[in-house]
């Protein structure tokens, strides 16, 4: 099924040197936009993480030191993929949990400033998981009927999960074509930062999602306990979850 777009929406895959989203880098990103007209553009880059690449990790994507030594950093490039990406909607296979908030950070480590809260994230394994419970190449062969070659390189991931939205959207009718509902249906919760240590509630309001004040109100802890707010500042929680926990606290100390 061909997709229903207002935005161009961009799917793409990461391969890392690991799965620690506040530590670890890019390796491979490959991005496929697709835009309303259903013309397709592709564009894959190896970038140089700046760290060696855990040997069991490279066995995983196939991609060495050796691979990426001379290949440009995130930060030489990370102009050149905002600007492919600016104002489109996203798409990945787990995405949510691990894509997006890598690639924010690495945005963020470039200085590069992209506001990623105002597009709109489809998670295709969300969507799978919430129907039928199984990896992507499980999903690829469920959906498309074939196996998927050259699983865990970015590329192929990439086509794959793109293929699997557009058979999802065949199989099942009750999903709406239209990719507001798409990254409604495939978010777990409503995350104020793309870590998830903090959610909105049902009314809206900020909460911590993680530790001693889990469910409590972000603004009413702080007020609290300020000493909390230094410490996640200077703990190994992501650079954007403390980006949005200090906007929040300028928001409180400015009524801004």
């Amino acid at each position: 099924m061909r997709l229903n777009l207002k935005n161009p929406l961009v799917f793409f895959d990461l391969e890392t040197t690991g799965t620690n989203v506040n530590t670890d880098r890019i390796v491979e990103i490959c991005y496929l936009k697709i835009h309303p007209n259903g013309n397709e553009e592709s564009k894959t880059l190896r970038i140089n993480p700046e760290m060696p690449i855990p040997e069991e990790t490279s066995r995983i994507h196939g991609i060495y030191d050796e691979d990426v030594v001379n290949c440009p950093t995130f930060k030489e490039v990370a102009k050149n993929i905002a600007r492919d990406i600016e104002g489109c909607d996203l798409a990945g296979f787990n995405s949510n949990r691990f894509d997006i908030p890598v690639l924010a950070e690495e945005f963020l480590r470039a200085g590069v400033d992209i506001d990623m809260t105002r597009r709109k994230f489809v998670d295709v394994q969300v969507i799978f998981h919430k129907c039928e419970q199984r990896t992507l190449s499980a999903a690829y062969k469920f959906y498309c009927g074939r196996s998927l070659e050259d699983a865990h390189t970015a590329e192929a991931d990439t086509k794959a999960t793109y293929e699997v939205l557009q058979a999802q959207l065949d199989r099942y009718p009750e999903l709406k074509n239209d990719v507001a509902y798409l990254s409604e249906f495939s978010s777990f919760n409503r995350n104020v930062d793309f870590a998830g240590r903090m959610v909105y509630d049902d009314k809206g309001v900020e909460v911590f999602n993680f530790g001693k004040y889990k469910g409590l109100c972000v603004t009413e802890v702080l007020k609290k306990d300020p000493g909390y707010y230094s410490w996640i500042l200077n703990s190994e929680f992501t650079l954007h979850t403390k980006a949005m926990l200090t906007k929040i606290r300028l928001r409180e100390l400015t009524g801004k």
